[in-house]
């Protein structure tokens, strides 16, 4: 490695030379703003009288492999610093331009001939100084070509770059901010391939304050060890499809790094921190083999055309299919997307058949559903779904799903439907997500109905049937007991809620006007409705407590037929299920099959492992929750190796006593997680 203070423009001008930036790079992305700051400073530093003034802006990182086109161009492999590279070459680019067109053509031909082509070369790959990736090559083409940027048809931030430097420039500003940019310096870093170590260098730098997403380190990671041909066929065959279908289409949102995770997370029954996806991916692939370019990459591509629908569910042909990947991703329930790509793979491959994987789709919808009706807490879905999919056999694949599901207890259970029934009639459903007031209106509307409505128009909204804010008349209509009912308890829940049009003309009335109003032919009230939800509205006389219930076990009824409860039977296995260590059958006589803990599976049959692993992990995390507090008699805690009849080091200096049987274990175990608020975190599964 060899690093040189440089002028910036010494560098660009060097004859027979290409700057490369290579496929594996994250996309261009300074925005005018960037590029406001850095003219600014530009223009700071060319005021200035002194010729020993000069600007710092970095240091750019390439490899020289010794390449040469066959013009004998040499290619300089940029690996770090494209962005300030990109908009300097713009800049000049724009000074070339704003020459031409106020005839300083002498100016303009130094600019072209000696920073942006190199002249004497005639082959048109190597004419362009610097060569870009192709969306932005296409762009930078353009603008070399003398084209007018506003003829350009595509979005590209070269173009908007490039306005930018050129409507800013002026007869006054033009020498100031070409002697600025004489006086720019910078550490160029040249690399030797085989010498120096390209990735350990490019991640040193990054950790010191350059932001790239997980996807982009993990794009360098498998494409720059390669020869630039070979970056070329790895990146054009399987990268740039897996970017371009991990990507939310409406707003170009990459989700690149999401969709790594849950292939993780899907092969290593862990699921990786968001910010130690490209750790996991390197430990999990330290060698990028022939194997890892074929079936690995291509593994990772079938599934991004999966992740593609799942973000996008407007890329299912199959409408029914469709149908339920939207009510999926209404609910945000990307928790399951580790689970459904393999599920969806199943589909794809014929495994099972659509009314299967729709059966599928359903009963995840049912599962989540149900647990926010009852109020279940969220972050167990994480554990649930990184395993599920090993539930599946392959002769009863619903069944299996169904029963896994069911057997699930304590805070990852399916609640059953005496639990929904008790939970649901007093759910404030109105004051609550508008994603999920959204998606039970739909489901409950559309459920069996070909008519559907789209109930997202501004023009539908939530009536409250018993009004927020009633007329006076509702006193005389009702008891005063049922009054106080619906005000203090009913007010939000889903047998008083509906849906009109006509919301604010229906307002705060009576029942029987607000059901029969047809003002100035308007046809407002709920007898003019065609929506499911008022059908019973039109045959009531008034809306007490009796009209209420009547209305909530019709809502109840459709709400089980839509989000239903499996109806199989278990047999009472115990050791077939999983369990918190709060809920477990005592382990005496038993073996562990597996441990969940903190999301991750381990597969042993020994208590005394487990119980290790968690309390050398925890001691790790906190010494003083263990050294403070009674957990240190509780674990009989000690640096004296010799003390406990079998001792085991959680570390360098402390002891726990370990024999013990099962039982004793579990009990400290418990009052471990306790004390670290981690009841949930260890899920274990007794040997069959």
């Amino acid at each position: 490695m060899k690093a040189t203070e440089t002028v910036f423009k010494n560098f660009l001008t060097q004859n027979k030379t290409q700057f490369v930036i290579p496929v594996y790079q994250r996309n261009y992305d300074w925005t005018t703003a960037e590029c406001k700051q850095l003219l600014e400073d530009i223009i700071e530093v060319g005021n200035k009288m002194s010729n020993d003034d000069t600007h710092f802006i970095g240091s750019i990182v390439f490899i020289h492999d010794g390449v040469y086109t066959s013009s004998d161009v040499k290619q300089l492999v940029i690996i770090d610093g494209q962005q300030r590279l990109t908009t300097m070459t713009l800049l000049y680019l724009a000074l070339y331009h704003f020459a031409l067109a106020n005839d300083m053509e002498e100016k303009a031909a130094e600019i072209n001939e000696t920073i942006l082509i190199n002249r004497f070369v005639k082959e048109d790959s190597s004419k362009l100084k610097l060569k870009q990736t192709d969306v932005n090559a296409k762009a930078f083409r353009f603008l070399m070509n003398d084209n007018s940027p506003s003829d350009y048809n595509e979005y590209s931030r070269i173009i908007d770059n490039f306005n930018f430097f050129y409507h800013t420039l002026n007869k006054d500003n033009f020498s100031i901010v070409t002697e600025g940019l004489n006086r720019l310096l910078f550490v160029e870093i040249s690399l030797e391939r085989g010498k120096d170590d390209p990735q350990r260098i490019f991640e040193s730098l990054n950790s010191t304050g350059l932001e790239l997403s997980q996807a982009d380190l993990i794009r360098n990671y498998i494409l720059m060890g390669l020869e630039p041909r070979e970056q070329v066929r790895v990146f054009e065959n399987y990268w740039e499809i897996i970017e371009n279908n991990a990507k939310i289409e409406n707003s170009q949102e990459s989700k690149v790094s999401e969709l790594i995770r849950d292939y993780l997370t899907l092969i290593n029954k862990k699921i990786p921190n968001k910010s130690k996806v490209y750790e996991e991916f390197k430990l999990r692939f330290k060698k990028r083999d022939v194997d890892f370019y074929q079936n690995t990459l291509q593994t990772i591509k079938q599934y991004s055309v999966i992740y593609n629908k799942l973000l996008n569910p407007s890329n299912e042909s199959d409408i029914e299919i469709q149908r339920e990947l939207r009510s999926i991703k209404q609910l945000e329930i990307n928790v399951s997307y580790p689970f459904l790509l393999p599920v969806y793979d199943d589909y794809i491959t014929n495994e099972i058949d659509k009314n299967t994987f729709i059966e599928v789709l359903r009963l995840i919808q049912s599962y989540t559903w149900r647990r926010f009706i009852v109020g279940l807490p969220t972050n167990a879905l994480n554990k649930i779904f990184m395993t599920l999919y090993t539930d599946v056999d392959r002769s009863n694949y619903l069944i299996s799903l169904e029963k896994a599901l069911v057997k699930k207890k304590g805070v990852q259970r399916l609640p059953n439907n005496s639990e929904v029934e008790t939970t649901l009639k007093d759910k404030d459903l109105y004051n609550t997500q508008a994603k999920n007031r959204l998606y039970y209106f739909e489901q409950i509307e559309h459920y069996r109905n070909p008519e559907r409505v789209d109930l997202s128009s501004v023009e539908i909204t939530i009536e409250h049937i018993f009004p927020q804010n009633p007329d006076t008349k509702w006193r005389t209509d009702i008891s005063e007991a049922e009054y106080k009912l619906f005000s203090e308890k009913y007010i939000n829940t889903i047998a008083n809620l509906t849906l009109s049009g006509n919301n604010g003309a229906l307002s705060n009335k009576p029942f029987t006007e607000k059901r029969d109003m047809n003002k100035d032919e308007g046809r407002q009230g709920y007898i003019y409705s065609n929506l499911w939800l008022n059908e019973a509205l039109k045959t009531k006389e008034v809306w007490n407590i009796e009209a209420y219930e009547e209305r909530y076990k019709l809502l109840y009824d459709r709400f089980t037929s839509i989000w239903k409860y499996p109806s199989i039977s278990i047999t009472d296995n115990n050791d077939n299920e999983e369990y918190t260590l709060f809920d477990a059958p005592e382990p005496k006589h038993k073996k562990l099959e597996y441990y969940t803990y903190k999301d991750e599976l381990i597969i042993t049959k020994e208590f005394s492992k487990m119980y290790n692993h968690i309390i050398t992990d925890l001691f790790t995390e906190s010494p003083s929750k263990f050294l403070l507090t009674d957990l240190k008699e509780t674990l009989g805690l000690t640096t004296d190796k010799d003390r406990p009849r079998s001792a085991h080091a959680i570390n360098d200096t402390y002891f726990i006593e370990v024999n013990t049987d099962s039982n004793s274990k579990f009990n400290k175990l418990k009052k471990v997680l306790t004390a670290f608020e981690l009841e949930d975190e260890l899920v274990i599964k007794y040997e069959e």
